[in-house]
């Protein structure tokens, strides 16, 4: 991908999905590499409760504090493209995504009515 986009609109809090269309949580960062006289490029995508930490005094601290501390880095070049949503090359499973999804469907199958 090498179209320009304004990274706060286009990409930051969008929604992941994988290779297969699932859903697999939401851009939390964004890793920037470039000095003061170079061009800034993107070079990864940061997802997981650890990143919160960073967000707000107070607010983010308690989030990453009940979320979790996992982050996960996932190179730019896995980024397949860019839309309403962001689309990742491979399956969630491969970049360590939506294991929390997965344990929660276990309990959430067993409520009546959650096959419909």
């Amino acid at each position: 991908m090498s179209k320009e986009l304004d990274l706060g609109l286009a990409v930051l809090d969008h929604q992941l999905l994988d290779a297969d269309g699932r859903r697999c949580g939401k851009v939390d960062d964004l890793g920037v590499e470039g000095g003061a006289s170079e061009r800034a490029e993107v070079v990864a995508l940061y997802v997981g409760p650890g990143v919160w930490r960073g967000r707000g005094r107070i607010l983010g601290r308690v989030a990453a504090r009940v979320g979790g501390r996992k982050v996960v880095r996932i190179p730019w070049t896995e980024v397949a493209e860019v839309e309403s949503h962001v689309r990742l090359k491979k399956k969630a499973s491969e970049y360590g995504l939506g294991r929390g999804d997965d344990r929660a469907r276990r309990w959430i199958d067993r409520l009546p009515g959650a096959n419909l």
